[in-house]
């Protein structure tokens, strides 16, 4: 069983910046992608950034050039840095991993919150 532990979330202010973590209990390297989702109050979970294990990246439309995601093979982790944060950004963000075979893997999700 895959573990994956999120932190960083926080209340910010909007134009404000955050950056989450999430590390996994085994090789990040063993998945076929990785990355975020979020899921704001009455809403479906929606992507929000992934990386392949080549490298690739993926963003949504409403995060693209205030959002970056990265990877740290040494430390298993992967990362979503966020700026130029805005209210509608609040949301629950849940870190995920996809293996080459099988559903993925999930954490159980950290809150951020911003203010107007």
């Amino acid at each position: 069983q895959v573990q994956l532990v999120e932190s960083g979330g926080n209340l910010v202010q909007a134009g404000g910046l955050l950056r989450l973590s999430c590390e996994a209990s085994r090789d990040i390297l063993s998945f076929r992608s990785t990355g975020w989702y979020r899921q704001a109050p009455g809403k479906q979970r929606e992507l929000v950034a992934t990386i392949t294990r080549g490298g690739s990246e993926n963003y949504a439309e409403s995060v693209k050039g205030r959002f970056s995601i990265s990877r740290d093979n040494a430390r298993n982790t992967v990362d979503l840095q966020m700026n130029v944060l805005k209210p509608e950004d609040t949301a629950v963000y849940y870190c995920y991993a996809q293996p080459w075979a099988g559903s993925a893997y999930w954490g159980q999700g950290t809150q951020v919150t911003v203010s107007s």
